[in-house]
């Protein structure tokens, strides 16, 4: 199943690790790791913010993701189930509004 995990990283300790230089090799070792389909740098609510599209087939997969974000940096981790275009349509709203009209 296609999600999307927002990582929201707290200013400390990041910030160290960026003095120390280590937050660049951190995150390649994270996202080596984990290999998103899709990775996403920005900036949410003030904190510092990582976007990956990920493949979860399973829920004992979530600790794979989310641990190394949690343990390197002391991150929030969000998960949320994506759909396509094709798999709205596959939804079929139409029948759903007529069924809860």
């Amino acid at each position: 199943m296609r999600m999307l995990l927002t990582v929201h990283i707290p200013h400390e300790p990041f910030n160290q690790s960026v003095r120390d230089g280590a937050a660049g090799d951190v995150i390649n070792q994270i996202l080596e790791a984990t290999e998103p389909q899709q990775a996403f740098f920005t900036e949410q609510n003030g904190l510092r913010t990582v976007m990956l599209i990920i493949e979860v087939n399973e829920a004992h997969e979530i600790p794979r993701f989310a641990e190394p974000w949690f343990l390197k940096f002391d991150a929030d981790c969000e998960f949320r189930i994506l759909m396509d275009a094709q798999d709205l349509k596959k939804a079929d709203l139409a029948a759903l509004g007529s069924q809860w009209a």
